[in-house]
């Protein structure tokens, strides 16, 4: 047997740590089989240290220090180990007395569910969790950790698809979901003011008596404070704009603790051309700039009658053709979604769904009721000119709500194709006239790389995603999807279009940053990255 006991000169210290250490993390099972097998079987030798020092840390954020400590570590790797576990506990204890004991989490389980998104990367543990409750904790926290060069990790709902809440150098996770109060609701002036943690559904279940909404809806029900640093869309985008036009002003906490307001003190104007845009420099900037606490947002008045249709077509350039002649035609579209006949075919089996197998679309049209029927009937009319094979309208809102929600749980829907599987999500956006060629490439490069990868896409305004299935243990797939990637984005790049629409970079797409841009433009990124974050605490390793 290899394991061996911790030396007697770490033997008391272990077992003071380990009395009063709760026992979280008492028959926790990996799900990591090769790690178990590297520690178990002592293969982590010292003339691999790099190697080895990283995933005894891996193996660390997951075992009890006793457990860990068994593993071949020489004495002074021990005592390393142990300070470093040390540091941890000190940590918490500080920030316990910022924020109070019942905001810091420091047990397995909420670390690891803080460790990752919905996307397939790795996830990376924080050395703890806080739970912040006001601007002023958050404040506080970024103060003390930047007194200790601390990384800091923003945390919303955790429902990304691009990593960004890895918390690849640990550090603390700053979860912001109880920061949840909507602060004021101006219906005169169709705005509201709310804390970065309410939700996107939240807000408009608080506001549906005023006769107002919030429309922009990505697929998850996520925070407002990240589709804020996402800079956010969804499928009524065509119709009311991204999240970059429906924020009108931010509170942020900067990196050395201090509070701005980006749009003014107490700005709330329609617009403004009062000193720099820092608005919109903190929409989509990923919590790498700073931490925003607070949104105004745009509002926008309920619809007073919408329709509902769906239209399958013999095949999908037929629906891509489809779709760039309605939105050349001006009309009004509220929503222009395009599902191909995998994802159709997925959706009928996670939903329940009847629809026709084949590339569909479907739409939506806001107004008054007289308005909706015109606009339907020109969609209509539209789409059989592209042959069509049927043109459905869905006025019942149950019937409504049920097809929707299907296209929101795409995503899922998509993976429950291959149990087990992780999707990677393409997020390239091109204008409108480009949208057949790099459809049909999108699909062409699946098949070529014999990669399964369900579409679907807010294609009313150029942007769609390949949902590529892909085993996150696979190497060898896990290359081809990256594979993948860069072809489409680059072929994206080359009609003008950008590498991602909605999602982000996060960790997933830095490295098209570079072609986006040109060094010239990452130049002046990094060097707004630094102004802002000298000590690059804020969501290291994320956008640059």
């Amino acid at each position: 047997n290899n394991l061996q006991k911790p030396s007697g000169s770490n033997s008391s210290t272990v077992n003071a740590i380990e009395s009063n250490k709760s026992n979280e993390t008492e028959g926790f099972d990996t799900s990591d089989e090769l790690l178990d097998t590297l520690v178990k079987n002592a293969a982590l030798t010292t003339t691999k240290d790099v190697i080895k020092q990283r995933r005894i840390a891996r193996y660390a954020q997951r075992q009890s220090l006793r457990r860990t400590l068994q593993i071949n570590l020489n004495e002074e790797e021990q005592a390393q180990f142990i300070k470093r576990y040390a540091s941890s506990q000190a940590l918490a204890t500080d920030l316990k007395s910022i924020v109070g004991n019942d905001n810091v989490g420091t047990s397995t389980a909420i670390r690891e569910q803080h460790s990752h998104d919905e996307s397939y990367h790795a996830g990376h543990q924080p050395d703890v969790v806080v739970f912040a409750q006001s601007t002023e904790h958050v404040s506080n926290i970024v103060k003390y950790c930047a007194s200790k060069r601390i990384p800091i990790i923003p945390f919303g709902t955790g429902t990304g698809v691009e990593g960004g809440v890895t918390a690849s150098k640990g550090g603390v996770c700053l979860d912001l979901s109880r920061m949840n109060k909507v602060l004021s609701v101006n219906a005169e002036d169709f705005d509201c003011t709310v804390q970065a943690g309410v939700t996107r559904n939240a807000l408009n279940s608080y506001i549906r008596d005023t006769g107002l909404q919030f429309p922009i809806d990505p697929g998850a029900d996520a925070s407002l404070g990240g589709m804020c640093a996402t800079s956010a869309s969804g499928t009524m985008a065509v119709r009311y704009g991204t999240m970059r036009e429906n924020v009108m002003n931010l509170e942020v906490v900067l990196a050395d603790g201090s509070i701005i307001k980006t749009a003014g003190l107490k700005g709330r104007s329609r617009k403004t051309s009062s000193g720099y845009n820092l608005t919109n420099l903190f929409v989509g900037q990923e919590g790498t700039l700073g931490i925003i606490t607070e949104a105004t947002l745009k509002l926008h008045a309920t619809p007073e009658a919408v329709l509902a249709a769906v239209a399958p077509f013999k095949d999908m350039q037929s629906a891509v053709n489809a779709t760039v002649a309605i939105m050349q035609s001006g009309l009004p579209v509220a929503r222009i979604e395009f599902l191909d006949d995998k994802m159709v075919d997925a959706c009928n089996r996670f939903s329940k769904l009847d629809l026709d197998v084949s590339p569909t679309l479907f739409l939506e049209f806001h107004g008054s009721k007289s308005n909706i029927d015109a606009q339907g009937q020109i969609a209509e009319d539209t789409c059989k000119s592209f042959e069509c094979l049927k043109f459905d309208f869905a006025t019942d809102p149950e019937k409504r709500a049920e097809l929707w929600k299907a296209r929101h749980n795409a995503w899922y829907a998509a993976q429950a194709i291959k149990p087990g599987s992780k999707g990677y999500s393409t997020d390239v956006c091109v204008p409108i006239s480009a949208l057949p060629e790099i459809v049909t490439f999108a699909k062409d490069e699946l098949k070529r790389l014999n990669l399964l990868g369900p579409i679907v896409g807010h294609v009313g305004d150029g942007n769609f995603h390949v949902f590529v299935i892909v085993d996150p243990t696979n190497p060898k797939e896990i290359e081809l999807v990256h594979q993948y990637s860069m072809a489409l984005a680059k072929e994206a790049l080359r009609v003008n279009g950008t590498v991602t629409g909605e999602h982000g970079i996060g960790l997933g797409k830095k490295k098209l940053l570079i072609d986006e841009f040109g060094p010239a433009g990452i130049k002046t990124m990094k060097a707004i990255k630094q102004a802002l974050d000298p000590l690059n605490i804020l969501n290291p390793d994320k956008v640059l």
